[in-house]
């Protein structure tokens, strides 16, 4: 018969000893301290249990026929090397427990134990697996979603990744909205590659740095600056902060696809427009221009809209930095969390240089400011922050069907929604788009 696996839920134990008695008294013991106990009366029926991804801490006798404690943990660390195996025994001695250790043991009790020290092992242990089955996660996740190069699993971000392969070939321009650091170039390089233009040239022009004698000398002259871009992506940055001669210039390109207009024979050039728009600042890009370039309006939404996505932007930029310096891959769960309760003005570019500087071991002020976990209330506040977002944004920015989903009354809703800072129009804004 198939054993039945083990309970997922944390803490867990599984327990092995062949003593029937002392079994049923262990199980009763880490049970009242809040344990999910599965017990066995020998190791062969355990290892056909607990396997690599077994979410708790293993308590096992070291003497007992067929296979013994010290054998079952070589096995087990077989499988997993970070798997926390206790050993008991009533035979105990300096050598067999120097033995036991160094073949990777959690921990070494002699019988009769005390059980505020099996409970204290366990605890311990428990807690130990817990961090390190979440790092594995978060790096695994990180692998996964390196591949798709944007990261996150919050509903707008998972919107725009459907956009890029519907934009990546679609004859639109498109206008970019967002908070500083929120990742609108990396969005548009990323439909740049995805489609047919990904062959030629990807050119960023920074509006706010272009002077007037580079626009009468080199952007949009025969052979200049723009006709580089010639079947590829023009990318205008800060398009804002565009002089008005350039947003002049900008709503011919757009309206006439060619350059060197004053000349006899002005040159087309084939491309596709991205500009990006620093989120408010719509009013100081003239109306022309702006409905020219937004055949698709996109908005990238800042970390505090999704700060659920954090832990998983978090350990895809440890596991790269990591890799580029030349550093192994420090814990990552628990500063994931630590990091996930911070406000985030930067969005995901300071929480890039952030990883870097942990990455380097420049950076102590998560430490510092957070010893442990972050307060409850901090914790709490950021969940259902979270939660609110995730509902509005679910539900299209209906706002009724998000106070239903949420199973709130309608001014419970509103009250939580002033108090944490959320901008329910920016949200209905997004959903419109």
């Amino acid at each position: 018969m198939t054993a039945a696996p083990l309970a997922p839920g944390l803490p867990c134990v599984a327990l092995i000893d062949d003593d029937d008695d002392l079994r049923a008294a262990t199980t009763q013991l880490l049970s009242l301290h809040g344990f999910t106990v599965r017990a066995f009366a020998d190791a062969d029926a355990a290892l056909a249990v607990i396997d690599a991804d077994f979410a708790g801490v293993v308590i096992t006798d070291v003497r007992m026929p067929g296979m013994s404690g010290i054998e079952l943990l070589r096995l087990l660390h077989d499988r997993d090397a970070e798997l926390p195996v206790v050993l008991i025994t009533g035979h105990g001695d300096v050598e067999m427990a120097v033995s036991a250790l160094k073949a990777g043991a959690w921990d070494f009790l002699t019988k009769p134990f005390d059980p505020e020290a099996l409970i204290a092992a366990a605890v311990r242990g428990a807690k130990a697996r817990a961090l390190t089955l979440e790092n594995r996660h978060l790096r695994a996740a990180a692998d996964a979603a390196a591949g798709d190069a944007l990261i996150g699993d919050s509903p707008a971000m998972r919107r725009l990744r459907t956009m890029i392969p519907m934009l990546a070939d679609a004859a639109l321009d498109v206008v970019i909205e967002g908070e500083l650091g929120t990742g609108k170039e990396h969005f548009a390089r990323l439909v740049h590659r995805a489609g047919r233009r990904a062959r030629h040239r990807f050119l960023k022009i920074d509006c706010a740095t272009v002077t007037a004698p580079l626009i009468e000398r080199d952007l949009f002259v025969r052979n200049g600056v723009i006709a580089r871009a010639d079947r590829g992506t023009l990318f205008l940055d800060n398009l804002a902060w565009a002089s008005d001669d350039l947003q002049h210039r900008l709503v011919r390109l757009a309206e006439t696809r060619a350059v060197a207009l004053e000349a006899r024979d002005p040159d087309p050039v084939d491309l596709r427009i991205i500009a990006s728009l620093e989120e408010g600042a719509r009013e100081r890009v003239s109306p022309a221009l702006y409905h020219l370039l937004a055949g698709v309006p996109l908005r990238m939404p800042p970390l505090a809209e999704r700060a659920a996505d954090i832990p998983l932007l978090f350990a895809h930029f440890m596991t790269r930095l990591a890799q580029h310096h030349g550093r192994a891959v420090p814990p990552l769960a628990d500063h994931a969390h630590r990091l996930a309760v911070r406000a985030w003005p930067g969005n995901v570019l300071e929480l890039e240089k952030t990883a870097e500087r942990i990455c380097l071991g420049l950076d102590d002020s998560i430490a510092a400011s957070a010893p442990g976990l972050a307060p409850l209330p901090v914790r709490l506040d950021a969940f259902e922050r979270a939660a609110i977002i995730d509902a509005v944004t679910a539900a299209n920015g209906e706002i009724a069907a998000a106070i239903e989903t949420l199973q709130l009354p309608r001014k419970t809703f509103y009250y939580r929604v002033k108090r944490l800072g959320i901008d329910l129009r920016a949200l209905r804004r997004q959903a419109a788009m």
